[in-house]
């Protein structure tokens, strides 16, 4: 029953479950990932590349097919792209910290669950070039950078990844959130945004309503949707200072947010795509089972 209570919890909120950890309990297993093969260039190429933002879902949502599909539709639709800078709402670190540049173990940052989810590999091939791209963009803004060569992907940065690129041939580097902050945070996309033009998919990772305590409740409430509605049109109106601004500015923002590392994600996303954004669109919507927790993944061109 307990286990059952936990996945009900999971497919609600797209989460870890109620034992996911924080970004200090962080807990890697000791598997040895393989080496991935060398990317190859797809049919499609744009630059700048789109900037996106997806609803990370947890372990167990790689077993829905509707949400695979969905995500696995939206990666064949973007632009291939070199190398992923990923941002997860499930790494706080100050000051800005890389994470590992070759292939190094997963950190399954949750409890609870049948073994088969702690037997998920992704190993992806390091990206050396891009840490040293990142460090010297963040250098030339003032922007301090640190590094924690043995920091694996957590489950907000692997999960969406096994779903949109299963083959694992694309370099990632994970980054953390250095604060939550908002006006450090889109500073921080905005010192990122170059990385456009090189063919970079920046990858943030979250959840735009995220409230634990309606994780039993049926039934989307009346402040989750105008919550979500009102994040819809900020990003289509492209309004960067009501995004910063969004716990005064949003209605039921304590509500759809109690705490807010999961909306942080979005801001470096909206900095990296503010010098030429043209186009806001949402490859996925809905709620997760009909519940308080809106699956809204956005991109930004």
């Amino acid at each position: 029953m307990k286990v059952a209570l936990t996945m009900l919890v999971v497919l609600a909120l797209g989460l870890g479950g109620p034992g996911c950890k924080g970004p200090k309990e962080e807990n890697m297993v000791n598997n040895a990932p393989r080496e991935a093969s060398v990317p190859v260039p797809g049919p499609r190429s744009a630059l700048p590349m789109p900037v996106i933002f997806a609803a990370h879902g947890a372990p167990i949502l790689l077993d829905d097919p509707v949400w695979v599909s969905e995500l696995e539709a939206w990666a064949k639709a973007l632009p291939r792209p070199k190398s992923i800078l990923m941002i997860s709402a499930h790494w706080e670190a100050s000051p800005t910290t890389l994470g590992a540049t070759t292939p190094v173990p997963l950190i399954y940052d949750f409890y609870g669950f049948p073994p088969k989810y702690y037997q998920t590999r992704y190993p992806a091939p390091g990206a050396t070039a891009l840490a040293a791209r990142v460090r010297e963009l963040l250098g030339k803004q003032g922007l301090p950078v640190a590094d924690d060569p043995q920091r694996g992907l957590d489950h907000g940065a692997y999960v969406p990844l096994v779903a949109m690129y299963p083959k694992a041939d694309i370099p990632v580097l994970q980054l953390s959130l250095p604060a939550l902050d908002p006006a450090l945070l889109v500073r921080l996309g905005q010192a990122l945004a170059p990385l456009r033009d090189e063919g970079v998919l920046i990858f943030g990772s979250g959840f735009l309503t995220h409230n634990m305590a309606f994780a039993f409740r049926p039934g989307i409430p009346a402040w989750a949707r105008a919550f979500d509605d009102w994040v819809a049109d900020a990003l289509t109106r492209f309004d960067v200072e009501a995004l910063k601004t969004f716990q005064t500015s949003a209605p039921d923002a304590r509500l759809a947010l109690p705490t807010w590392e999961h909306f942080a994600p979005l801001l470096v996303a909206v900095g990296a795509a503010a010098p030429n954004h043209t186009r806001t669109s949402f490859p996925v919507l809905g709620f997760w089972m009909d519940g308080a927790f809106t699956k809204r993944s956005v991109q930004l061109d």
